[in-house]
C-alpha cells in the first residue's frame, strides 16, 4: 500500500506540486491572521458572536461568489495563471489593513478584500490543476494540491501560537508578519509554476452563452446542488476558535485547536484524494458527513482540552474527505473549456450556502449558546444524507 502511494505521488507533474507549495505559504500568512482574528474582534475590538458569524459568512460567501466571474474571465481566452496571480497578489497585499483595523468595520472592510483575492484565484487555480493533472490521477492531483495547502493551514496558526507567547498577545505585529510568507506564495507562482499547452488558449469565446451553459449537464448540477446543500452543514470555523476559548483554553494557545484541524486535514486529504479516483464518491461524501456529525455532537458537549481536540480532529478528517473530492467531481462533469465557469457557478451556490450557515451559526451562538450551534449543525448534516441518498437514487453522482 506504501509502495503505491509513493508510486502516485511519484507520477503527479510539477506544476501542481508548485501550486501546492503556493497554496501552502499563502495559507500560513492567512492563518497567521484568520486563527487570531475572532479572539481579536471579540477580545480587542469588542464584537459580538453575530459580528463575527456575519463577518466571516460575508467573507467566505464572497470569495466563493467572485470565483464565478474568475472561474468565466479564465474561460475566455483559456488561459488561468495570470488571473491566479491577481488574486494571491491582493490577498497577499490586503494583510496590512488588519494590522491597523481599529474598528469591526475595518476588519470587515480587509476580511473582505482578501476573500476578493481568494475568489478571483480560487477557480483558476482549480481549473489548472484539472488542465495540468492527468484524468486518471486527477482525485490524487486535487488531493496532494489540498494537503500542501492544509500543511501551510496549520503551520500558521503554529506560528501564530509561538509568537503569541513570545511577544505578550501583540495581535498586530503578528498580522504585520503574515505579509512575507504572502508574498513568497506570489513570487513562487510567477517564476515555478508553468501553464500546459490549452487547445482552446487564444480562442476568445463566450463560455457563458446560451449554448455554453447547457453543455453543463444534469450531473453537473447534481454535484453543484450537494455541494450547496453540504456547505450548510458547515459554517465557519471561526466557531471552533471561540468554542476553544469558551471552555477556558489561554487565549496564547487557543489557535492550536486550527493546528489540529488543519494537522489531520492535511494528513486526510491526499489519501482520501487518491481513494476517490477508485471508489464510489458519494459513499465517500456520506462518510465525510458522518465525521462532520461526530464533530458538531464532541464539540456541543466538550468542557475542555479533549473535547475540543477530538472534535475539531474529526472536524478536519471530514474536512479531507469531502474538499478535493468535491473538486474532482466538478471536473469530472465538467467540459474541459468551461471548467473555469463550472467551478464559478459551483462556488457561487456554495457562498450563498456559507454565507447563511454562518450567519444563523452566530444568531444561534448569541441566543441559545454554542451547544445549540453545533447540535443545528449536526441537523443540517442529517438533511444533506437525506438530500445524498435522493440524489444518488436517480441516479445522477457516480
Amino acid at each position: 500500500m506504501n509502495y503505491k502511494m509513493s508510486d502516485g505521488i511519484k507520477k503527479i507533474p510539477q506544476g501542481i506540486w508548485m501550486l501546492g507549495f503556493v497554496s501552502m505559504l499563502m495559507d500560513i500568512s492567512s492563518e497567521m491572521v484568520h486563527s487570531l482574528l475572532p479572539l481579536f474582534m471579540v477580545g480587542t475590538l469588542g464584537a459580538s458572536a453575530f459580528t463575527v458569524g456575519l463577518i466571516e459568512g460575508l467573507a467566505e460567501s464572497l470569495a466563493l461568489i467572485v470565483k464565478v466571474f474568475s472561474g468565466t474571465l479564465s474561460d475566455y481566452p483559456g488561459r488561468r495563471k495570470g488571473l491566479a496571480l491577481f488574486g494571491y497578489g491582493l490577498s497577499a497585499l490586503t494583510k496590512p489593513l488588519f494590522a491597523i483595523a481599529a474598528s469591526a468595520d475595518m476588519v470587515l472592510t480587509a476580511r473582505l478584500l482578501d476573500r476578493i483575492g481568494k475568489g478571483i484565484r480560487g477557480a483558476p487555480r482549480d481549473a489548472l490543476v484539472a488542465d495540468i493533472a492527468p484524468a486518471e490521477l486527477r482525485g490524487a492531483a486535487f488531493g496532494l494540491r489540498q494537503s500542501l495547502d492544509t500543511v501551510g493551514a496549520f503551520t500558521g496558526p503554529l506560528l501564530a501560537v509561538g509568537l503569541m507567547l513570545l511577544w505578550a498577545n501583540d495581535f498586530r505585529s503578528i498580522f504585520w508578519l503574515s505579509v512575507i510568507p504572502g508574498l513568497l506564495a506570489l513570487a513562487l507562482l510567477l517564476f515555478g509554476v508553468h501553464e500546459p499547452a490549452n487547445a482552446h488558449a487564444g480562442k476568445a469565446r463566450n463560455p457563458i452563452s446560451r449554448a455554453n451553459l447547457q453543455r453543463l449537464n444534469r450531473r453537473y448540477w447534481w454535484v453543484v446542488a450537494i455541494g450547496g446543500i453540504f456547505t450548510l452543514a458547515r459554517f465557519s470555523e471561526a466557531f471552533l476558535v471561540l468554542q476553544a476559548q469558551q471552555v477556558g483554553i489561554p487565549l496564547a494557545l487557543v489557535p492550536l485547536v486550527m493546528v489540529a484541524m488543519n494537522l489531520v486535514y492535511a494528513a486526510a486529504a491526499y489519501p482520501f484524494g487518491k481513494l476517490s479516483d477508485r471508489i464510489s464518491h458519494s459513499s465517500l461524501l456520506m462518510l465525510g458527513l458522518l465525521c462532520l456529525i461526530a464533530a458538531d455532537l464532541i464539540l456541543a458537549n466538550s468542557s475542555g482540552w479533549a473535547g475540543v481536540l477530538a472534535g475539531v480532529s474529526l472536524w478536519g478528517l471530514h474536512m479531507g474527505m469531502t474538499q478535493g473530492l468535491l473538486a474532482s467531481m466538478v471536473a469530472a462533469s465538467a467540459p474541459f473549456d468551461l471548467r473555469g465557469t463550472a467551478y464559478g457557478l459551483f462556488n457561487l451556490i456554495s457562498g450563498i450556502a456559507m454565507l447563511i450557515a454562518s450567519v444563523v451559526a452566530g444568531l444561534l451562538w448569541d441566543h441559545y449558546g454554542a451547544a445549540f450551534t453545533f447540535y443545528a449543525g449536526a441537523g443540517f448534516c442529517v438533511v444533506t444524507m437525506l438530500a445524498l441518498l435522493t440524489f444518488t437514487a436517480k441516479p445522477a453522482l457516480p
